[in-house]
């Protein structure tokens, strides 16, 4: 991966669509195991989360908690440089209200996601 704002888009996109809305556990570590150094680190407002397996459980039960049609959706492109990147989104029911707004910061190592910042937006 280069440094062009179209890589930093797709590996973040691709990680809110193969990891946090990915509801079939296999499929999701895969993308994992894909999209992720060997030991990442990912580091939510009240929690720090590291390992793939822990990332996976982490997504898994959030898609359990707030029910089948729960997605998120990415706002805009992300952009970045220089290893940093940042994509907006939003998320809720696919045919119901934004529940939840924010972002995702990344540092990108050798085209892998190695760490990642979850912020959340506060509500309106």
């Amino acid at each position: 991966m280069s440094n062009s704002p179209d890589d930093y888009d797709r590996l973040l996109r691709s990680n809110l669509n193969r990891v946090f809305n990915e509801r079939d556990a296999a499929k999701r570590a895969d993308a994992i195991a894909e999209l992720f150094v060997e030991t990442p680190v990912m580091f939510e407002p009240t929690n720090i989360v590291s390992g793939r397996a822990e990332i996976s459980r982490v997504a898994g039960e959030l898609l359990q908690q707030f029910g089948p049609d729960f997605t998120f959706v990415p706002v805009g492109s992300a952009v970045g440089h220089h290893g940093l990147a940042h994509l907006a989104w939003q998320a809720g029911p696919k045919d119901g209200p934004i529940a939840v707004t924010g972002a995702d910061v990344a540092e990108i190592v050798d085209g892998r996601i190695a760490r990642l910042w979850v912020l959340l937006n506060a509500a309106a």
